[in-house]
């Protein structure tokens, strides 16, 4: 006989497993990320947008920082997983995603941005890609919130890359890891027709590809 597991029992024990993995991780910042979470601590809004790939070396140096964070995540099983993890990490979660719930879930996060002076947190590609194409999420909701998008690339030195559609990079423990973060620059004012959205997602796909290039 078959016993089913529920995956979320785990939750406890992979949250104390990616705290002390972060622990072990040295982070190299190039750009003036100390002076964003100032600027954010005075009332200043950021959408903070990067490729769902780096998402664990990005998640860990967040967590390192301390930053006050919400997080969009898809209602999956797996969003379920990821949502309670972040929760015990001190961040503030939503749901939804491109493909279900995204309106509602971007709303949701808007009003966490006003409210409470959370940076939000988006993985541009995610969350079925394709890969470092830019969805409309993260402009949609910087427009929404009168936030700038401030973009955000990891780099590891020592990594293992799964097999997956984003590439997933999991950075090994103890490896140094480079974090560029570009100016943070605001989106159109304007409708944002399907022109207008094409424009701005072609900018943020050529900020994310070009930030820390020479690593790549």
């Amino acid at each position: 006989m078959k016993i089913p597991i529920n995956p979320l029992k785990f939750v406890p024990f992979v949250t104390g497993l990616f705290r002390i993995w972060s622990l072990t991780m040295r982070y190299e910042l190039n750009g003036e990320w100390k002076s964003y979470l100032k600027r954010n601590a005075n009332g200043e809004p950021f959408v903070i947008a990067f490729w769902h790939g780096e998402i664990f070396p990005i998640s860990s140096f967040g967590h390192k920082t301390g930053s006050n964070f919400v997080v969009l995540i898809s209602q999956s099983k797996d969003g379920e997983f990821i949502s309670q993890v972040l929760n015990r990490l001190g961040h503030a979660t939503v749901r939804g995603s491109s493909s279900r719930g995204g309106l509602k879930g971007l709303l949701a996060a808007a009003r966490a941005m006003k409210k409470e002076n959370r940076m939000a947190v988006f993985t541009v590609d995610g969350p079925r890609g394709p890969r470092h194409k830019a969805k409309e999420g993260a402009i949609f909701l910087a427009q929404r919130a009168g936030a700038k998008i401030l973009p955000v690339r990891a780099y590891a030195k020592r990594k293992k890359i799964f097999n997956s559609w984003d590439k997933f990079v999991l950075p090994l423990p103890f490896t140094k890891c480079s974090i560029y973060t570009a100016e943070p620059y605001e989106v159109t004012t304007e409708k944002l027709d399907k022109e207008a959205m094409a424009i701005e997602k072609d900018k943020l796909e050529k900020v994310l590809l070009a930030l820390g290039s020479d690593q790549q």
